[in-house]
C-alpha cells in the first residue's frame, strides 16, 4: 500500500524550535522523526512513500538523499502550500488506482500499522474509509469523534471547547480505491481534509483505536513527552 506523508508545514507552534530545522526532521531520541515513521511503515509493507515538502525543503531533501529510504521516497515541493486536501488532490494518482494512506508527519506514533491496515481491509460495508484513532487527555485540541457500536464516525469536532468524548483523530487515514475515485470528481476543489472532506463522509469513516502510544509533536510540551516516553 503506497503512503502520502504530509511535511510542509512551517511548525510554527514549535517556533524558534522549528527556526532553522524542519518539524519532520526534529530528533526523536536522536532519530529524526520522518525516518521513524518511515521506518515503521516499510516493516509493516507499506510504502513506497510520496512526501511533500515547503519549509526548508532542501533539508528534507538531503536527508531523503542520504538515506536509506532513497529510492522509495517521491519528494513533491510545493512553491505555495496547498493545504491537506490540496496536495492529496494533486497527487490522487500517486496510488495508482488502489487503496491508499494518507498521514501527517508530525506524529509521534507507535501503532501497529499492519493491523491498522488488516482493520480497513476488515471495515464494515459502505464504509470508503478508515481513520486511526486514539484516546487524548485534552479532548479540546483535537479532532474528537463520535462513533457507533461498529465503530463508525456519527459526529466529528474539530477542536472545539467541550467535545463530547475522547477518542480523537490521528489524521492517519487509509482511502479506498471507490473514495479515491471520488474525489476525483466532488472534491477536486477542496484545501482542508479535516474541515471540508471528513464532514461530508458521515457513516462512511470505520475507525481502528491504537492503543499504543500517539502524540503530535506540535508543541515543546508534546515534544519533550515524545523524547521522554519509554517505548
Amino acid at each position: 500500500m503506497r503512503a502520502i506523508l504530509l511535511a510542509a508545514g512551517f511548525g510554527t507552534r514549535l517556533r524558534p524550535i522549528t527556526n532553522k530545522v524542519p518539524k519532520c526532521l526534529l530528533l526523536i531520541k536522536g532519530r529524526p522523526l520522518l525516518e521513524v515513521l518511515l521506518k515503521q511503515l516499510k516493516e509493516c509493507q507499506v510504502g513506497p512513500f510520496l512526501v511533500n515538502t515547503h519549509y526548508l525543503s532542501k533539508q528534507i531533501e538531503k536527508f531523503i538523499k542520504n538515506s536509506n529510504f532513497n529510492t522509495e521516497v517521491e519528494l513533491v515541493y510545493e512553491p505555495k502550500l496547498l493545504g491537506t486536501a490540496g496536495t492529496l488532490m494533486e497527487n490522487l494518482d500517486f496510488f495508482k488506482d488502489d487503496d491508499g494512506m494518507i498521514m501527517h508527519a508530525d506524529n509521534y506514533c507507535l501503532a501497529d500499522f499492519k493491523a491498522f491496515v488488516e482493520a480497513h481491509n476488515h471495515r464494515p460495508l459502505g464504509c470508503l474509509m478508515t481513520m486511526m484513532t486514539f484516546t487524548t487527555s485534552e479532548p479540546h485540541s483535537c479532532g474528537i469523534v463520535e462513533l457507533d457500536d461498529q465503530g463508525v464516525v456519527t459526529g466529528f469536532y474539530e477542536k472545539v471547547k467541550n467535545p463530547p468524548g475522547n477518542i480523537a483523530n490521528g489524521a492517519i487515514y487509509i482511502l479506498s480505491r471507490e473514495l479515491i475515485t471520488i474525489l476525483k470528481t466532488d472534491f477536486k476543489d477542496c484545501k482542508d481534509f479535516s474541515k471540508q472532506i471528513l464532514p461530508k463522509m458521515l457513516g462512511k469513516i470505520f475507525t481502528y483505536e491504537t492503543k499504543d502510544f500517539f502524540i503530535d509533536i506540535g508543541t515543546e510540551t508534546n515534544y519533550k513527552k515524545a523524547n521522554e516516553h519509554c517505548s
